[in-house]
């Protein structure tokens, strides 16, 4: 663990350095691990995504609102954030899972990103934490739209290049890794009329195509 180089990607400073190495210590290195911070940062990360999605949208009910969370808050969408920060690099992981490739393991990434923001609960209190999670989430809150609720990223697309006229995306899997209980796939998504070629990572072929897709409908619509 580079502490400096951490601090730098996260843009929090730890006042308490073993609270930011226990976050990123998984239970195959050491008795000091990041589960139970895991279990606070998933709370802590639930409350503030609903609160601000409160905030943003006066105008959704419940059920829609839970939706977005959910859209928000899941394994895909903290292992891409973990992916951003180069999370893995960092984490403190026994032999055997540095030889079976935990650091790139969507839900332990997944886990460790939420045990961060616990550990900056602890460190920082409340205010902190909101700010930290505000700055992780920023692009994909930013990209939060109530009209799409209920579509994929793929459906999104697919109808953002129908409207245009434009032949649909093609999805080709360029990778696999990973043990076969839990396989990182990568997948590239391509349209060439819009000269976009992007690439996503996820635990199954569709979870793949899904962040790739994102990735893609993110750029055709900012141009």
């Amino acid at each position: 663990m580079d502490r400096d180089t951490i601090i730098g990607r996260i843009g929090y400073p730890f006042n308490s350095p073993d609270l930011l190495r226990q976050a990123l210590t998984h239970r195959s290195y050491g008795a000091s691990h990041y589960e139970r911070l895991e279990f606070l940062g998933d709370s802590v990360l639930n409350c503030v995504i609903a609160a601000e999605l409160f905030r943003t949208f006066p105008q959704l009910a419940e059920g829609d609102l839970s939706r977005l969370r959910a859209s928000l808050v899941n394994q895909q969408s903290l292992f891409e954030i973990a992916q951003q920060i180069d999370l893995g690099a960092q984490l403190r992981l026994g032999d055997g899972e540095l030889k079976s490739g935990g650091a790139r393991r969507p839900s332990m990434l997944a886990d460790a990103l939420e045990a961060l923001i616990g550990a900056v609960f602890i460190d920082g209190g409340f205010e902190a934490a909101r700010a930290f999670v505000l700055h992780l989430f920023e692009q994909p809150l930013k990209a939060t739209d109530p009209l799409t609720l209920g579509k994929d990223a793929k459906t999104l697309l697919q109808e953002f290049l129908q409207a245009r006229r434009i032949p649909l995306p093609q999805y080709s899997v360029i990778s696999t890794a990973g043990e076969a209980h839990e396989q990182i796939f990568r997948v590239e998504c391509v349209v060439p009329e819009l000269n976009i070629r992007t690439q996503g990572e996820g635990t199954s072929r569709r979870g793949a195509e899904q962040a790739a897709a994102r990735r893609a409908y993110d750029l055709g619509s900012q141009s």
